[in-house]
């Protein structure tokens, strides 16, 4: 087959999505020889366009930023046809919550989340119109559904009236890079690189609501009330929207000097980072999937877990799972497993077993299954 894909994500953003996107066609590269691959972006050149590409995957820039593309696709929705850049393609997959415009290409549309649904209050207005318009538009379209997990697939089914079989489960993996770093050389760079504390606490994602850092500040404050241990709360994320009041929270509860907000940082540096965390903890409201407590397992950090949406899929058992409400809940359990040295060992064995269950070869075989099985189905 021929198969086309937009990759802007992977070459827009560093992690999130972007992070999805360019492992799954990693993957794809080493699993899916059988097909040609056109792989179509917008913005800048991927970051590894000079590296040697396998000879059956082409990449086909845009002529347009992505900003333009999504204007023209998603806000005027003009026919400008993705397979007219890439050529005619038996499908054509958008690993980013909506399709393009397509002429004859069967589509597979991947939707991570339906967060802006579940939570619409976590959201700018503006945003949430777009993804409440585009989204549904493009899952309508779509001939195959892959959701990140089944609390996603459930959530298409229930606040879309996706049809069941119209909709797979594709988990992510883990990249083999995030590993225990126990080099004392790169431990100390990125130690005193980011200014970080011989102790500390830490809690990965962009700063918004969704992600629940006001009731992480909340809990936060009530640990270091009981526990006789200076250890710091490091939250590393770029800013997003409506984050002011997570830092109006840090004065109210009078945690200056105790919380340090890492902002931007190298994504190489975050298996190092998650290394040389104590504890990881990721309160969120909803997640689609929920990749960073896996990620830091996987670097044998014992973790603390919301136990909302999908991530009693991704952590149960292995985990610290926790009401995000709960944020008496939540300090008791960080307390749990900062103090109790039986706990911690036992949790750090299982997250590493559990991280080794996700891969992402293991889900670019899973995708090209899933490309095969449509591209292979009658016409409509």
């Amino acid at each position: 087959m021929r198969i086309g894909i937009d990759y802007t994500a992977a070459v827009r953003q560093g992690g999130g999505i972007g992070r999805y996107a360019r492992s799954l066609v990693r993957g794809l590269t080493t699993v899916g020889s059988a097909h040609s691959y056109c792989i179509l972006f917008a913005g800048r050149a991927p970051r590894n366009v000079d590296e040697k590409w396998p000879h059956n995957f082409r990449l086909i820039p845009l002529p347009l930023s992505d900003y333009w593309m999504t204007v023209l696709w998603q806000r005027l929705r003009v026919p400008l046809w993705a397979d007219l850049f890439t050529g005619t393609v038996d499908l054509f997959h958008s690993p980013d919550f909506v399709l393009p415009p397509l002429r004859k290409a069967k589509s597979i549309l991947t939707v991570h989340d339906l967060s802006f649904l579940r939570h619409p209050e976590c959201y700018e207005a503006a945003f949430r119109e777009y993804l409440e318009s585009a989204v549904p538009r493009s899952v309508g379209r779509a001939d195959l559904i892959l959701a990140d997990s089944e609390s996603t697939r459930q959530d298409l089914i229930e606040l879309l009236a996706v049809d069941s079989d119209r909709v797979e489960v594709l988990y992510s993996g883990v990249e083999k890079r995030f590993h225990p770093i126990t080099d004392a050389i790169s431990l100390a760079r990125v130690r005193e690189q980011y200014g970080l504390p011989e102790r500390f606490i830490l809690s990965v994602g962009t700063l918004q609501p969704r992600k629940n850092y006001e009731r992480l500040l909340g809990a936060y404050g009530c640990l270091i009330d009981r526990i006789d241990l200076d250890v710091k709360l490091v939250i590393a994320g770029g800013k997003g929207w409506l984050y002011e009041r997570i830092f109006r929270r840090v004065e109210e509860l009078e945690l200056n000097g105790k919380v340090i907000f890492l902002g931007f940082f190298e994504d190489d540096d975050l298996p190092t980072l998650y290394s040389l965390a104590d504890l990881f903890v990721f309160p969120s409201l909803y997640e689609g999937f929920g990749l960073p407590p896996l990620e830091a397992m996987a670097c044998g950090t014992p973790v603390v877990s919301s136990n909302a949406s999908s991530l009693p899929e991704v952590v149960d058992g292995v985990a610290e799972m926790v009401d995000p409400l709960d944020v008496d809940g939540l300090a008791e359990a960080m307390f749990r497993v900062l103090s109790e040295g039986d706990l911690r060992a036992e949790m750090i064995r299982k997250g590493l077993i559990r991280a080794g269950q996700f891969t992402w070869e293991g889900a670019a075989r899973a995708l090209l299954h899933s490309y095969e099985r449509l591209g292979m189905s009658p016409e409509a």
